[in-house]
């Protein structure tokens, strides 16, 4: 309640209160069911839309026959699969602008681990926002 003019304050309609949830899952409403993640979420993408995996090649990262065959796993296309030429002489930067070129809109881009979107924390959020921003969507296969 705001003191000074005697009206509630929005907090104070607030309420909480525990939801009970069955221990047996066959207990479980259908309503809160429906609601339950399935493997096939993960999975999903758009109509027309391409599976892109990305493969870094850096002393952080996993080797790069180990994120080849996670992708792989994940249903990524290998045919036509290159190895990355660190080699290149090509910043990071430039890179990415490489990578964002090839990617279009409802393209979803898998990658083994979130370092291979950048060198840092940062960078990995800078680069994760551009590709929201061109409606590139972005799965992480090792969140952990």
């Amino acid at each position: 309640m705001d003191a000074a003019s005697g009206e509630n304050a929005p907090a104070d309609y607030a309420e909480s209160r525990l939801i009970a949830i069955p221990a047996d899952p066959a207990d479980v409403p259908p309503a809160l069911a429906a609601l339950q993640a399935t493997p096939e979420w993960w999975l999903a993408l758009p109509a027309g839309a391409r599976l892109v995996g990305l493969v870094v090649s850096r002393p952080d990262m996993p080797s790069i026959v180990a994120q080849r065959e996670a992708l792989s796993r994940f249903g990524v296309p290998i045919e036509g699969f290159r190895h990355p030429a660190p080699e290149t002489g090509e910043t990071w930067e430039e890179r990415l602008t490489r990578l964002f070129g090839r990617l279009g809109a409802g393209d979803v881009i898998v990658v083994t681990d979130a370092k291979a979107l950048g060198r840092d924390a940062s960078e990995e959020t800078r680069t994760v926002a551009e590709l929201r921003r061109r409606s590139v969507i972005v799965k992480v296969l090792d969140r952990g």
